[in-house]
């Protein structure tokens, strides 16, 4: 199941003089990545390198800021996908130190800090929600009110009309049985109108 992690957490390793800041964070585009990593540019201007990997769905990137070619994005964007993590930038700040690391050095530098920052990271599984809607009589609200509560439903929504409408949301893989129980529960008088989107 894909993770996301809950907080930004940061870790600092030194190699041979270089200082390797790695952070790693909660991040669900490009634009907010390329934000994160301007501002990191303008809190370090001395950095040799800012180099980061975004792995969040079809936004995904990888960026070697300047290293050799595939010796820090690409193997911080392999960290993320070994953990099977979603919606997570890892930036990593060099400051070089004089000593060359040479391209297996570098890609063990940007594994290693990445990899470092995430041992501290609180991982969060990643629940795909579904939006649901049924319309229920007055008398019954209160029946289905309990029903979305004991299933854990997140009610987004209240309409009161000639019926009550609820619009509410909850895990995608429990959708199925919450209809069920409350059709069972509700006598065949709780309707499940199509969404205009539909």
């Amino acid at each position: 199941m894909p993770q996301t992690i809950a907080s930004p957490v940061h870790h600092e390793l030194i190699i041979k003089k270089s200082r390797f800041l790695a952070c790693v964070q909660p991040m669900a585009d490009r634009a907010g990545a390329q934000q994160v990593v301007a501002g990191l540019r303008a809190q370090h201007p001395g950095a040799a390198h800012v180099c980061w990997a975004l792995l969040a769905g079809g936004q995904s990137a990888a960026v070697d800021d300047g290293e050799p070619s595939g010796t820090a994005g690409r193997p911080m964007l392999d960290v993320l996908r070994h953990q099977d993590l979603e919606g997570v930038l890892a930036t990593v700040v060099r400051y070089f130190g004089g000593v060359k690391l040479g391209a297996g050095g570098l890609v063990r530098a940007y594994t290693d800090s990445v990899a470092q920052a995430l041992l501290q990271a609180q991982k969060v599984p990643i629940v795909k929600l579904q939006q649901l809607r049924c319309t229920a009589p007055y008398a019954l609200e209160g029946m289905v009110r309990r029903e979305l509560d004991a299933a854990g439903a997140s009610l987004d929504e209240v309409l009161h009309q000639d019926d009550v409408e609820l619009r509410f949301s909850l895990p995608a893989d429990a959708a199925a049985a919450v209809r069920a129980r409350l059709d069972e529960a509700g006598h065949g008088r709780i309707g499940w109108p199509r969404a205009a989107e539909d």
